[in-house]
């Protein structure tokens, strides 16, 4: 039985056909199986290919459909008994087509209108029989998913038609939580820099990047030798803020900051610590005298007072908190730990969360740099949650004023989330602020960008909520079945994965493309693919800026 996987084979490049060619006519078929298709005798069979993209014009629709299986067909079944002598041209001339035929499969995947390939629909019928069909044109399929615009952007094309672009639909990208998946080394870094470029040119939303290996700001690595392309903040300029954690690991790379994350002891929350129970291995009576410890001691300051604490204060906090004296003692040593986190300090002069809140507030994207602690889990499931959890709550303040006082709503914002599985496992999603962004999805302007190599490693839940996956190659089972949690027709995608290159290659579905489709990713790091995103180098912009005077001034 043909299967989903084979609709997007490893097929040599082919130019894409100019205009419609007639590809052969419906015989047989049904809505649940496919449409059966006698090729037209001009067509020779091996011009047809498993994976390329057909048009069957009805009565009333178009529909479109991909070529799933091919067939050889015969008239008298004699013929393949008994064959007649192939090795005189005329009589192989005579054969084809009136002995001998080709077949192919097609499965509909949507209806058109009948004048275009305009607002396409779910099929729920079949052409009539003997309906003419033709390879899909460039333009037909472009079409299906969206023109060159505001809306659209380009991230790849298809595996045998490399002219072709295919484009992911921004506003439904961002309007929900998304995900990049595939082992290491498919090339995932890649696709999200080309996603966060695109919501940077398209305007399609504001980004917070938690930059965990330091990436995406000023520049980023390839797997070629000293290979490195450029990140997000040398090709959009003003547009993009670098924070760090770890200034002297900017300044090492070269990286203009715009700011220095420091994190007070005041600033932590007791909701801040049970974040880190899995990380400091703590217990649930730890996490849960959290809370008491913070009411007895009272005031911003009770974690630095906590962790200063001698014997005789941890006594009489026992006594008053009515916990195990052991038990504090132990929660201590623990908390103790991220005293050796350098950005975490007892004081800290100026507010940088408050400046990198503004300048979210104001449009502009910010990522963060890990710096030296791009290994180090503590380091990143404690800013990430401080900082999300803060910024989640002022956009639902302001997503609240804006619905009671007709204020302007906050610019829709876009958290990425390497490694998401620390921070969104079945342990952690249920009581980390990211878990409560991705099952609220769109609720107060705030989405994810969840990047990941283990997508099994993350909530069941989670993963059902996410509304597109961009997914490179995955060759572990279990990974498999995660990342096709609640997608239509799981079964057929799950070999189409397997069977995906190791580089440049992935599938796309959900919420941002009309049907699911196999690509090659654009490119990333060429000049040409700078000046695609609007980047125009020193030298280029010194021309421009010279034929502008010449324009101007008629010389």
């Amino acid at each position: 039985m043909t299967q989903f996987s084979d609709f997007f084979p490893d097929t040599p490049a082919q130019s894409d056909p100019a205009e419609p060619r007639p590809l052969g006519m419906v015989v047989s078929g049904s809505l649940k199986d496919g449409l059966d298709l006698r090729l037209d005798a001009e067509v020779p069979l091996e011009d047809v290919k498993v994976g390329q993209y057909a048009i069957v014009q009805g009565e009333q629709s178009r529909f479109f459909c991909v070529v799933s299986d091919l067939e050889l067909g015969v008239t008298d079944q004699a013929l393949t008994t008994t064959p007649p002598d192939v090795n005189n041209p005329l009589v192989r001339a005579v054969l084809r087509g009136a002995g001998t035929f080709g077949l192919a499969h097609l499965v509909p995947t949507l209806a058109l209108g009948p004048l275009g390939p305009k607002e396409p629909h779910p099929v729920r019928t079949v052409p009539p029989h003997y309906a003419p069909a033709f390879f899909a044109t460039k333009e037909e399929i472009e079409g299906i998913f969206g023109d060159e615009d505001r809306d659209h952007l380009w991230i790849g094309s298809p595996l045998d038609m490399d002219s072709t672009q295919i484009r992911l639909n921004l506003p439904r990208l961002v309007e929900r939580s998304s995900g990049v998946f595939g082992k290491t080394g498919t090339g995932k870094t890649f696709l999200t820099r080309i996603l966060m470029a695109g919501i940077l040119q398209k305007s399609a939303g504001v980004q917070l990047i938690f930059d965990m290996h330091n990436e995406y700001g000023w520049m980023g690595t390839t797997e070629e030798v000293h290979g490195s392309v450029k990140g997000l903040k040398q090709l959009f300029g003003s547009q993009v803020t670098v924070f760090t954690l770890d200034e002297q690991s900017s300044h090492a790379r070269r990286v203009n900051i715009d700011g220095t994350v420091r994190i007070g002891y005041h600033e932590l929350e007791p909701d801040d610590i049970a974040d880190l129970q899995e990380a400091l291995g703590l217990s649930e009576v730890a996490v849960q005298s959290i809370d008491a410890i913070r009411r007895v001691i009272g005031g911003r300051d009770w974690f630095g007072a906590f962790i200063d604490m001698d014997g005789e204060g941890l006594k009489d906090l026992a006594g008053q908190s009515n916990l195990h004296g052991g038990a504090i003692e132990a929660l201590q040593r623990r908390l103790r730990y991220l005293t050796r986190l350098e950005f975490l300090t007892p004081g800290v002069e100026g507010d940088a969360i408050q400046q990198l809140m503004d300048y979210l507030e104001r449009g502009k994207t910010v990522v963060l740099e890990f710096g030296k602690y791009k290994n180090n889990p503590l380091a990143q499931v404690l800013v990430a949650n401080l900082l999300s959890r803060r910024i989640y709550q002022r956009w639902a303040d302001r997503m609240e004023q804006a619905l009671g006082e007709a204020a302007a709503e906050p610019p829709h914002l876009v958290i990425t989330l390497e490694e998401a599985h620390k921070f969104l496992n079945p342990r952690m999603a249920g009581q980390t602020i990211f878990g409560t962004i991705a099952r609220e999805m769109r609720k107060y302007n705030v989405t994810l960008l969840v990047v990941d190599q283990r997508p099994s490693a993350i909530d069941p839940e989670v993963l059902s909520q996410i509304g597109t996956k961009i997914t490179c190659l995955l060759d572990d089972e279990k990974d498999l079945s995660a990342v096709l949690t609640g997608a239509s027709g799981s079964s057929q995608l799950r070999s189409v994965l397997s069977r995906l290159e190791s580089k440049q290659q992935a599938l796309i579905f959900g919420h941002a493309v009309p049907m699911p489709v196999v690509l090659r990713t654009r490119e990333y790091g060429s000049p040409e693919s700078y000046r695609e995103f609007g980047f125009l180098e020193a030298a280029e912009l010194a021309r421009q800026a010279e034929r502008d005077a010449r324009d101007l001034f008629g010389r």
